[in-house]
């Protein structure tokens, strides 16, 4: 009897095994049934990747020469470019598993559901954001900008994010949205750009007589857009002088001519003034002996002072 049942359960195990070596082998000659159209689909995915490159190429041909142009240049680029592989995903897909329709596969992620809505809503935005960017141009590679904390040269505008490179040569990465529903400063948006330094000269000193000197030194300073007309202004009654505000305009309004300019027109308009004999002042402090605290502070420390010498004459 214990015989027999050792032989059952030894029979059921073999049995077993037999089955799962059925299913593994149907398996193998299925996947082998299939692995032409594994093939087919990988050759099929591969010349959608070619397509897309192709496109990428002419759309840069067609385009890229109009630099005006270079972010939409990007925008039919990238977005044409991922479209493209996404269709051929699919088609892969549609070749390779036997059943696959897009509509199962959009059913299986589901990308209708307000979770996964929710758990790319920052992703979704961004990308919306970026690709409004790209066709809105409020600005563009190689531009100046200021946003929020940062400021630096635009290096590149992706779906994403853009990144930018200060003037100290880190790099910043910033999300689109915040570009977008932020306030931008854009530096180099237009060739011309204002300047200004302030001043201050003496209260006896001819100011009209100062103005003049001050734009005959900006006319001479080379950084000085010679298109547009310099300004000297006269804007307040300083603690120890009169307070001239200074505005000029340079031709390229980057960082390193900005500050280039400013350099150079301190300079000249340092050395006009001086040569002319024109003041400008150091801070004047005006102190007050007239009180009688003071007087008494005096006595007081002139007693102690003689009280000293009559113990050192002793």
């Amino acid at each position: 009897m214990p015989n027999d049942k050792i032989a059952q359960n030894a029979a059921q195990k073999v049995s077993e095994y037999q089955s799962m070596a059925a299913g593994g082998n149907k398996i193998i000659e299925d996947l082998m049934a299939r692995m032409p159209y594994f093939l087919v689909a990988l050759v099929v995915f591969l010349v959608f990747w070619a397509v897309s490159v192709i496109f990428k190429k002419v759309v840069h041909k067609l385009l890229g020469n109009h630099s005006r142009h270079a972010n939409l240049v990007k925008v039919f680029q990238r977005v044409g470019g991922a479209v493209i592989l996404f269709i051929g995903f699919m088609v892969a897909m549609v070749i390779a598993v036997p059943g696959f329709t897009p509509a199962k596969l959009i059913g299986a992620l589901g990308i209708g559901s307000v979770a996964i809505g929710f758990a790319f809503k920052d992703i979704f935005q961004n990308l919306l954001s970026g690709i409004l960017l790209l066709l809105s141009e409020p600005f563009r590679i190689g531009d100046q900008i200021i946003s929020g904390n940062y400021e630096g040269t635009v290096e590149d505008i992706k779906i994403r994010a853009t990144t930018i490179k200060t003037y100290d040569g880190t790099q910043v990465v910033i999300p689109n949205s915040q570009l977008y529903t932020s306030a931008i400063t854009v530096n180099t948006a237009y060739k011309q750009r204002r300047l200004k330094v302030d001043i201050g000269i003496g209260y006896e000193v001819d100011i009209e007589e100062a103005k003049l000197i001050i734009l005959q030194a900006l006319k001479n300073a080379e950084t000085v857009s010679k298109l547009a007309e310099p300004s000297v202004i006269a804007t307040g009654f300083g603690g120890s002088s009169i307070e001239i505000t200074v505005r000029w305009f340079i031709d390229n309004g980057t960082q390193a001519n900005k500050v280039a300019s400013i350099h150079e027109v301190v300079v000249a308009i340092k050395a006009a003034l001086d040569a002319a004999g024109i003041n400008i002042p150091f801070p004047i402090r005006t102190l007050d002996l007239g009180d009688s605290s003071v007087h008494r502070l005096v006595n007081r420390l002139t007693e102690q002072s003689a009280d000293t010498l009559s113990k050192d004459a002793i």
